[in-house]
């Protein structure tokens, strides 16, 4: 084993120590802090400096995210007019691995003042942050992962991993869905991966349904007119079967003579409209004879039709 591994697996040995003491340190203050942000009326303002600033924006994102308004407001801006930025409907989460961050002094001024909400993150309860805050999180004092050096490493892989659980508290304490994640995340990868059946499938007058007393000729031609490869058929309005095209190849001699109701597959694989996209795709690509399209039904009627095709365009393949 080289240096640079030895190295590498003694930061992550101490950062995965400190978490797992993190973890067991957890105690009613945080319940408290996540009861106190759910109920909160305004935003949720974070703030802090150097690599504790870093951390700050990152969880600041993480919140609004997930449905947890939330901004990054820099201490030493606010103390030159973006004080105002917070509001008595707010609550403040301070970052401070010593709690001692003079650039803090006039937010934490500033929320004794206004009554605002102050959630401290820091090691030492008994320091200027950890006195003033009305619900304190507190970082085990684990040992820097650079000892000789003390750069913030071991300090904010908590922070960040304590911001982390509260988004997440927070989340679970809300009801956040998949679906309310969707609204924040629209574009890209996620967006995509987010997506449900509902965003993707054809409906209306495009779905080629017919009644299964319908002859095979008016079949093939809405199979021809609707171009999706196959005809939902239906009894009584409900979907009792699917005709593809693979159907129609195997049964090419004596077409004209089947009806839709012997070559059909009875009781077709279907997707529900609040699905998501990509749980419907792996359905359809999942076995060994691939699903080219799938009708979505409601109370067993067809009320819309997804191909592959329509997983392709969103990005999902």
């Amino acid at each position: 084993m080289n240096d640079h591994i030895k190295a590498a697996r003694r930061v992550l040995t101490i950062e995965t120590e400190a978490l797992i003491a993190l973890s067991e340190s957890l105690s009613d203050n945080f319940s408290t802090a996540v009861e106190k942000l759910n109920a909160l009326k305004g935003r949720i303002i974070l703030t802090g400096v150097g690599k504790s600033g870093h951390v700050a924006r990152k969880i600041a994102a993480t919140l609004a995210s997930t449905g947890s308004p939330s901004l990054y407001v820099h201490p030493t801006e606010a103390s030159h007019g973006d004080m105002g930025m917070i509001t008595p409907d707010d609550a403040v989460i301070a970052l401070s691995r010593s709690g001692e961050t003079k650039e803090l002094a006039d937010i934490i001024g500033y929320c004794r003042r206004f009554s605002v909400p102050l959630i401290g993150m820091t090691v030492r309860p008994n320091s200027a942050l950890g006195r003033a805050a009305d619900h304190l999180l507190q970082l085990p004092d684990a040992p820097e992962a650079c000892a000789e050096t003390r750069a913030p490493t071991t300090s904010t892989t908590l922070q960040m991993a304590l911001g982390d659980a509260l988004a997440v508290a927070l989340l679970e304490a809300k009801g956040f869905t998949a679906k309310d994640f969707k609204a924040y995340h629209p574009g890209g990868a996620l967006g995509a991966s987010l997506a449900t059946v509902s965003d993707l499938m054809h409906k209306s007058d495009h779905l080629p349904l017919i009644d299964q007393d319908a002859s095979m000729e008016d079949v093939l031609e809405i199979m021809s007119q609707k171009g999706f490869g196959c005809a939902g058929i239906t009894q009584g309005g409900k979907l009792v079967g699917i005709v593809t095209d693979g159907d129609v190849r195997r049964n090419i001699s004596t077409i004209t003579q089947s009806s839709p109701a012997r070559i059909m597959t009875a009781n077709p694989k279907t997707a529900k409209v609040d699905e998501l996209a990509a749980d419907v795709l792996r359905r359809m690509t999942g076995s060994d004879q691939k699903i080219m399209q799938m009708f979505v039904v409601e109370n067993n009627k067809a009320i819309g039709l997804v191909h592959l095709h329509d997983f392709l365009r969103a990005g999902l393949m």
